[in-house]
């Protein structure tokens, strides 16, 4: 059964790419090759630590692109706070938190304009590095009550699987943003290190929101090519 997702998100700003790149003038280059093909980009700890990022971010913003600042906050709530805090009013969509509940907390109080995600379990864990790090119970449970525990911090949404997404939506509905990274092409098996993957309009079709994509634009033969195939999948399972 589909749990596409019935927000009303213009259809091209349901795509996402990853701006993991070395640098931020290789990031400015792909966002200027790109053109009208996205709009919407995230930003994340490769950039962080190449220097230049809230001039990219703030560059990004000016240009009339969504920015989702992915630095996945995690550390004491009064530290979270104050990170959280320094991106209101600059124009920043999305920001990602992780962590216990004092910590989400900390960030949906100080939120402002920017919609927080916590994230859940990332697409590059599989059964066995859970079991790794301890956590005994099934994957969409553990999904489930972090998502819930997220709204009720004041989080907006959740960064998570498209393979736990059916189940986020059928528990929490409209009330829960989903944003699913780990995209690969439906004939793609992946042989880097995303394992829980679903292709594009699987991911759509199980109720996300929004999805990230980056490696199979970025190394795409034609990445602006690649970035409109993957909008013409979207349009096509939200027709106007």
């Amino acid at each position: 059964m589909s749990t596409h997702s019935g927000k009303s998100i213009p259809a091209r700003e349901r795509l996402i790419v990853a701006l993991d790149l070395p640098s931020a003038d290789e990031a400015k280059a792909f966002v200027t090759k790109l053109g009208d093909a996205a709009c919407f980009y995230k930003v994340g700890l490769e950039l962080f630590m190449a220097g230049g990022y809230f001039e990219l971010v703030d560059w990004l913003v000016a240009r009339g692109n969504k920015v989702f600042v992915d630095l996945k906050f995690f550390d004491v709530p009064e530290t979270v706070q104050a990170a959280v805090r320094g991106l209101r009013n600059r124009g920043v969509t999305f920001a990602t938190v992780h962590g216990n509940q004092a910590i989400l907390e900390a960030a949906g109080r100080e939120k402002g304009d920017v919609k927080i995600l916590a994230v859940t379990a990332l697409t590059s864990l599989d059964r066995g590095d859970l079991d790794d790090l301890g956590f005994q119970c099934d994957v969409e449970k553990l999904v489930l009550s972090r998502a819930r525990r997220a709204l009720e911090a004041g989080c907006d949404g959740v960064i998570s699987s498209g393979l736990e997404a059916p189940a986020l939506k059928r528990e929490l509905g409209s009330r829960v943003l989903v944003v699913t990274p780990g995209i690969r092409p439906v004939e793609n098996k992946p042989a880097d290190d995303q394992k829980r993957t679903v292709d594009v309009a699987q991911a759509f079709a199980n109720g996300a929101d929004y999805i990230v994509v980056g490696r199979p634009i970025r190394q795409a033969a034609d990445p602006r090519a690649a970035a409109l195939a993957v909008q013409k999948t979207i349009s096509d399972a939200f027709p106007a």
